[in-house]
């Protein structure tokens, strides 16, 4: 009798079949071919009316473009790239990255940010947003290169289109005589992460290629999809799933016009696909779960997280339908990333046919390490190994707790002039991710923390904050929750300290409707910490607690950071 496969080995007979790229422009080429007049992008003209822009258009302005960049001497130089989430900021990204090597940079960083990358990257050129351009042009005395070429996505960036047009019309063929290593460095992205200290991450055009084929190997993308891009394209979550992948497999992409058009864009768009993190989840959770508890009988509402389970096939089925049609109509899967999802929250929109997909990445793994599949997933799990990915954990402890360390093409070539710290993470070809996990029996992941932010006791015990942060925020009453170890005076124990962001308008319908005083806000946030210490060993027991006025500082990707302002413990 043969041994029974785990779930990782029977994954790798279901794989969704994909034609091979290893670089952009091959990419552009053959999604051209094959999907010439589909449509790739879903955009906005000046007056909110929508049109389309074909795969043959596409390929054509990248052409155009990168053509141009070479007429202005960029060939294999650092070109920068910022600005909102648009049409002209995705050819402009995929054309720098053909001639020369493409900086994308956070549009929210302060300009001396934004200048220091430049400046460590020694870029030459910048396209992006006007106002994103005008902070550098207003600070030009820090720039180190006085000529860097400033394209301006609302002024100039349309003639280096029409430039770049009519000497393809010439004849110029030197884009298209391009030949480009799938393994030189071609995109050069600055990541401070979550525990801050800035570092350039080099990628080669083969480790993005490699994971939009392994992410299409787990994950069908149809070519009727419509994804809704919402995260920032700076980072590669968003860059390598959202925008690269449906450009690779035949979908199309539209652009959230902010965060607090969501709900209107989506209604106009009417989107299948949306990459989002936990907080954008739980948000519209909350939306769904309020609106749920006011139009239904209170027999199936009373209990509040569970009144789903509770809804008979019929109802279940127009409810489900009618929390679809708010999103769109369309909407068949959300792709979670950047950290965790409440298990619950991935539960209740399964039971609404709104299939959740949570991963695991890194910007050093282009970025996509692990996820859960269109064959098996777990809520509770960051997912299974994608397809040429391998992932172990390093030293594990008794509990099989150690650092995720991973092997595969997607891995980055390095850090960028910083080969000391390259060799702390590149090891025998294994690169060291400073995340801590476990994987079970049948391959699934599960992240408990990063080794930095560990705390650890006298006794030598090991605390992982974000465990207890993931029991505080299960509760409606706290939108946030930050812990930390502290010391107090003539004692050198470490103490579990949690810093609480609460929910007011949920404490507030807890207490029926009575607007909290700070007392009344720290006695319901006291009783949901001493319910998490009852579910906790007393070693990781919450000793102390402070109740935030404003919300943390977060990431890009709505992380929240774990140093500066947020690590100041709140009296």
């Amino acid at each position: 009798m043969k041994n029974k496969l785990n779930i990782a080995e029977q994954l790798k007979q279901k794989y969704h079949k994909c034609e091979e790229v290893t670089n952009f422009k091959e990419m552009i080429e053959r999604s051209a071919q094959i999907y010439k007049t589909r449509t790739a992008f879903k955009l906005k003209n000046k007056d909110g009316e929508i049109y389309s822009k074909t795969y043959e258009e596409v390929k054509n302005d990248i052409y155009a473009l990168g053509t141009e960049l070479i007429e202005n001497g960029l060939t294999n130089k650092r070109i920068a790239v910022i600005g909102k989430n648009s049409y002209k900021w995705a050819i402009s990204y995929l054309a720098s990255s053909i001639v020369g090597v493409v900086v994308p940079i956070d549009k929210e960083l302060h300009s001396d940010d934004v200048i220091n990358f430049m400046n460590v990257a020694e870029c030459e050129c910048i396209l992006g947003d006007g106002k994103n351009l005008k902070t550098i042009t207003e600070n030009i005395e820090k720039l180190n290169n006085k000529k860097t070429i400033f394209v301006d996505f609302e002024k100039s960036f349309e003639h280096y289109i029409e430039a770049g047009r009519t000497l393809l019309k010439k004849g110029n063929t030197k884009f298209e005589e391009i030949k480009i290593n799938p393994d030189e460095m071609k995109i050069l992205l600055f990541t401070s992460g979550t525990t801050g200290n800035a570092k350039g991450v080099c990628l080669s055009q083969k480790n993005i290629c490699s994971n939009i084929l392994s992410i299409y190997g787990i994950v069908k993308v149809k070519r009727s999809d419509l994804f809704f891009s919402i995260l920032p394209l700076h980072h590669t979550y968003e860059c390598t799933i959202g925008f690269l992948l449906p450009l690779y497999s035949g979908a199309s992409i539209c652009y959230c016009d902010g965060l607090r058009y969501i709900s209107k864009n989506m209604l106009e768009y009417h989107p299948s696909v949306i990459l989002c993190v936990p907080l954008l989840l739980e948000s519209m959770y909350k939306k769904i779960m309020k609106s749920l508890k006011k139009s239904l009988p209170e027999k199936y509402t009373k209990d509040g997280e569970n009144s789903i389970d509770k809804l008979p096939f019929i109802l279940r089925k127009i409810v489900s339908r009618k929390v679809k049609n708010t999103l769109g109509g369309r909407l068949r899967v959300f792709i979670v990333g950047a950290a965790a999802v409440n298990p619950e929250i991935a539960n209740t929109f399964d039971k609404l046919k709104l299939n959740s997909l949570q991963g695991y990445g890194l910007t050093e793994c282009a970025p996509l390490v692990a996820g859960n599949t269109d064959f098996f997933k777990r809520n509770d799990s960051a997912g299974l190994p994608i397809p040429t990915v391998e992932y172990k954990i390093d030293n594990p402890n008794q509990e099989g707790v150690g650092e995720i360390i991973v092997k595969g093409p997607n891995v980055m070539l390095g850090y960028y002039n910083m080969p000391e710290e390259t060799e702390k993470v590149l090891k025998d070809g294994w690169f060291h991710t400073g995340d801590l996990g476990k994987i079970d029996e049948n391959g699934f992941l599960y992240i408990t923390g990063r080794c930095k932010s560990v705390i650890v006791t006298k006794n030598g015990k090991n605390i992982y904050p974000e465990e207890i942060e993931s029991y505080l925020n299960e509760s409606p009453l706290i939108s946030e929750s930050l812990v930390i170890g502290t010391h107090k005076e003539n004692d050198d124990e470490t103490y579990v300290n949690a810093q609480i962001f609460p929910n007011k308008e949920a404490i507030t319908e807890y207490l029926k409707g009575t607007v909290p005083t700070k007392e009344e806000i720290k006695k319901v946030i006291s009783d949901v910490i001493a319910n998490v210490n009852s579910k906790i060993p007393n070693y990781k027991h919450i000793k102390d607690f402070a109740i935030r006025d404003s919300e943390f500082e977060k990431t890009t990707t709505q992380k929240v950071k774990r140093y500066g302002n947020n690590m100041k413990i709140d009296k």
